[in-house]
Order: C-alpha cells, then structure tokens, then sequence
C-alpha cells in the first residue's frame, strides 16, 4: 500500500491521527495531515483504510500494492 495526501483538501478534522497514528500526524500551527509512513506496514492497511474513507476533505489517496 502507498499513501498520498493532498494538503490543500485537508480541513485538519485529525480522523485519520486518531485511527492511524503511527502513519499521520498534523502540524502544530494549523491542524493540517503530515504523512509518517508512505508505505505503512501491512498491519497498518486496516486502519489506514478506514483513515482515508472517514477522511471529511478525502485528503488520503490511496494505491494498494499487488
């Protein structure tokens, strides 16, 4: 699995912190999704699944990895 995020979408909701923490954390300032892991261990996937759909601004693209 590959994450991407899209900064400018992101409206700083933190879903996705607080269901995949070891992959996305915000910045200080303004709330805004910095990405921790791009290619997240495969035990994370679920969650990391669940972060993108719950994600109000769809900020988290994802690509699975054959």
């Amino acid at each position: 699995m590959k994450v991407r995020v899209d900064e400018d979408k992101c409206c700083g909701a933190g879903q996705c912190v607080l269901l995949a923490p070891d992959v996305f954390d915000q910045r200080e300032d303004d709330g805004i999704v910095v990405l921790l892991e791009a290619e997240p261990a495969e035990h994370l996937h679920a969650s990391v699944r669940e972060a993108a759909a719950v994600c109000p601004a769809a900020a988290i693209e994802l690509s699975e990895s054959a």
